[in-house]
């Protein structure tokens, strides 16, 4: 099988293209060789038929575009940035910013392309697992003055407007070709795959504190967090916005729709099985502020939500015999030690079924006359945080 996205193939494939004769096949000052020269639809075919690409037409990674990317960081053109899991590939700036080129994005992305690259390669996120059939979907949050500066959208439409597509292909395209993933191959979605996507919290319109703050960093730093999920949508809306009654319709409103998620049978788990679940929240401005109105911080939400989201344990063993893979009971996961003992009580009894506030990641975006919530569950994976240097 032929290798992805190395070192070798990368640079080869990153040459200026053109429609010429053979003679263009000489070196440059790389020292690496083209392997392929033609017009644009000839390289978008040759890239798709090998799996370099997502099937939808692509920007030629020439020399030229590349080293307009590789202006916008200090680091040298082939330092090691991270090691890509599953193939422990190499990320460097040049192959980054052949992923950036082909995506779409702007020169200017480079910094966070890096920095985004740092945290596929970091252990936290791990990346290794993402292959799962339950079919997960990577995304990218991105917090402070970055992303303003590079129009990447926190309001309405978010993760279809601005440079916001463009960035979640990259990361998308990244995961390809520099972890090694391939549809169907290791990377086994059921039903296949949307591509990532990208979005920022709108902070402007945040009665809380922005993510990445809660994540150890300054609120003037700029950071990109990687999480994957296996959702996107619905968005339900909370009918009552106005009294103290919309909170707690909005919180009721959350609980409902974690305890829709396919992955239920994960969320109570102890010690490190809780490690591997994540639960990020996408709620808008206008609902942030009820919460923030009626006297919620960020943390009491997390929380509140812990303390009452709740089931019973005749319905939770429902799920774990017949949705869960494991085909196991309640009490067989409490006595492997699992689940926490409360699980072990009367068939009608209502149980938590987060194991922890800590599971829970909330993001507030979206258009801020809305006021719509998205719960994305995730698993094997937690969010991970980079700093991207120059903003």
């Amino acid at each position: 099988m032929e290798e992805v996205l190395v070192d070798r193939i990368v640079e080869g494939l990153t040459r200026e293209l053109r429609i010429s004769s053979p003679r263009n096949s000489s070196k440059t000052d790389t020292g690496s060789e083209i392997v392929f020269t033609g017009n644009t639809y000839e390289v978008h075919r040759h890239f798709s038929e090998r799996g370099w690409s997502d099937g939808l037409p692509i920007i030629p990674p020439t020399v030229e575009r590349i080293e307009e990317f590789l202006k916008h960081t200090d680091r040298s053109a082939h330092d090691v940035v991270a090691s890509m899991l599953p193939e422990n590939l190499k990320a460097t700036p040049w192959n980054i910013a052949a992923n950036g080129v082909m995506a779409g994005c702007a020169p200017e992305m480079m910094p966070v392309l890096i920095a985004t690259a740092e945290a596929l390669g970091d252990e936290r996120c791990g990346l290794n697992m993402i292959g799962t059939s339950s079919g997960l979907i990577p995304f990218c949050v991105l917090n402070g003055p970055v992303a303003a500066r590079l129009n990447v959208a926190s309001g309405p439409y978010l993760i279809s407007l601005g440079a916001n597509p463009s960035l979640g292909r990259a990361l998308a395209l990244m995961i390809r070709n520099l972890a090694g993933f391939r549809p169907g191959l290791n990377y086994m979605g059921t039903f296949g795959y949307p591509l990532g996507f990208a979005l920022a919290e709108y902070e402007a319109e945040s009665p809380w504190e922005p993510f990445h703050v809660e994540q150890g960093f300054d609120r003037a730093s700029s950071t990109v967090t990687i999480g994957v999920t296996n959702n996107w949508g619905p968005s339900p809306g909370a009918a009552s916005t106005d009294d103290l009654s919309g909170a707690d319709t909005a919180l009721e409103l959350i609980s409902r729709e974690i305890k829709k998620k396919v992955r239920l049978y994960n969320y109570p788990g102890l010690g490190p099985e809780a490690e591997h679940v994540m639960i990020t929240v996408l709620i808008t401005p206008t609902v942030a502020k009820i919460l923030a109105d009626a006297g919620y911080s960020k943390a009491d939400v997390k929380r509140h939500l812990h303390q009452n989201t709740t089931m019973s344990i005749r319905d939770f063993d429902w799920i774990l015999r017949h949705q869960s893979i494991m085909r196991t009971t309640v009490q067989a996961q409490v006595e492997a030690g699992v689940y926490p003992p409360e699980f072990l009580g009367r068939p009608d009894d209502r149980v938590r079924i987060l194991s922890g506030p800590d599971i829970l990641h909330i993001v507030v975006c979206g258009d801020p006359n809305r006021n719509r919530v998205m719960v994305l569950e995730g698993a094997h994976t937690r969010p991970t945080t980079k700093r991207v240097e120059g903003y």
